[in-house]
């Protein structure tokens, strides 16, 4: 009877602990590549928000073609008209806030936006302190924006969003304290999402509020 060498039975015990050791190494790897695509995927739906938003907040109702709230301006300018509307899905806006994504399909991020601001007991703009003036913040599927993203769902679109203000910033003299909020999300399939235990589809969302500004 052949007895097992010391060589064979070294061997034989690196394999056990290499089938023991390599499941945690792989989980351990994997959970950190993971990890780091949902920074990198956090990352860039933030900096669509923000270039959305931007976009959006120097294209006020002065703008030769403004990014439109559902609500119409009560004292519009005489050049004012209904640009990047949405109707139409703000097409401008998306392709600014788009365009700062870098590593995801940008067609598979959606993008939509609400404005906030003053209103009087008339339910029409109002500039900060005039009197009966309250603050209203806008709200995308229900949820207030400037305050929580965490619930929206997504994709979105533009009947989710319903405005309290309208895209007005300055106007007879009087300047107002309108706010646009944007929101960018994202559904991501992580890689090895069943082997990690992570859900199949994760859903990245970002939101950002800019004051609108008026062009001169």
């Amino acid at each position: 009877m052949r007895r097992r060498s010391t060589r064979d039975r070294g061997r034989g015990q690196a394999l056990a602990e290499f089938a023991l050791v390599f499941p945690i190494f792989a989980v351990v790897l994997f959970g950190i590549i993971s990890l780091g695509l949902w920074v990198f995927y956090q990352q860039q739906l933030t900096s669509a928000a923000r270039e959305a938003a931007r976009y959006a907040a120097i294209h006020s109702s002065s703008a030769q073609c403004p990014t439109v709230s559902k609500i119409d301006p009560q004292a519009p300018p005489t050049t004012y008209y209904r640009c990047d509307r949405p109707e139409d899905g703000w097409p401008n806006m998306v392709r600014a806030g788009r365009s700062a994504i870098w590593g995801i399909n940008p067609s598979s991020v959606s993008i939509v936006a609400c404005w906030s601001g003053f209103r009087d007991v008339a339910g029409n703009d109002a500039p900060p302190g005039a009197p009966g003036a309250t603050y209203s913040p806008c709200t995308i599927s229900g949820v207030v924006a400037e305050q929580s993203v965490g619930s929206i769902g997504c994709p979105v679109t533009a009947a989710a969003t319903s405005d309290t203000a309208s895209d007005v910033s300055y106007g007879n003299g009087t300047t107002y304290g309108t706010r646009v909020t944007t929101y960018a999300c994202f559904n991501w399939s992580p890689p090895m999402a069943g082997f990690l235990l992570i859900p199949s589809n994760v859903t990245i969302r970002a939101g950002l509020t800019e004051i609108v500004q008026r062009q001169q």
